[in-house]
């Protein structure tokens, strides 16, 4: 069973719907997933460079290296935990960052003229 059993249909020009499909190319999304994301106060990010995922890798591999000679220097004892955990944390905060500035859609700051569309929470 669909969880949405109500369909809208509307009419746009060429030019409106030309720019919905660039738009929505874009985002990776589909049309509905985007207009959707719109209605709720979203504006989706486009897709992430082709390198945003290389990078990833990278600083994924980097933490699993931090991780590894932690473990070895602290069974020998030569590391300070302290300025280990602060740097593991730290990298951990960059990826998230990272990930976060590049895929998270953000919340729109106005909604225009449109603010009356029949829902009922707040911005």
């Amino acid at each position: 069973m669909l969880k949405r059993s109500i369909k809208v249909t509307f009419r746009m020009n060429t030019r409106e719907f030309q720019r919905l499909k660039t738009q929505v190319k874009k985002t990776g999304l589909s049309q509905e997933a985007f207009i959707r994301s719109l209605i709720n106060g979203y504006i989706p990010k486009e897709l992430p460079p082709l390198d945003y995922f290389s990078m990833m890798r990278e600083l994924h591999a980097i933490g699993n290296n931090l991780n590894q000679l932690a473990a070895k220097a602290n069974a020998i004892g030569h590391i300070d935990k302290a300025v280990f955990q602060y740097e593991a944390n730290r990298l951990r905060r960059v990826v998230q960052d990272i990930q976060e500035a590049v895929t998270s859609p953000e919340r729109r700051e106005s909604y225009g003229n449109n603010s009356n569309m029949g829902c009922n929470r707040p911005p």
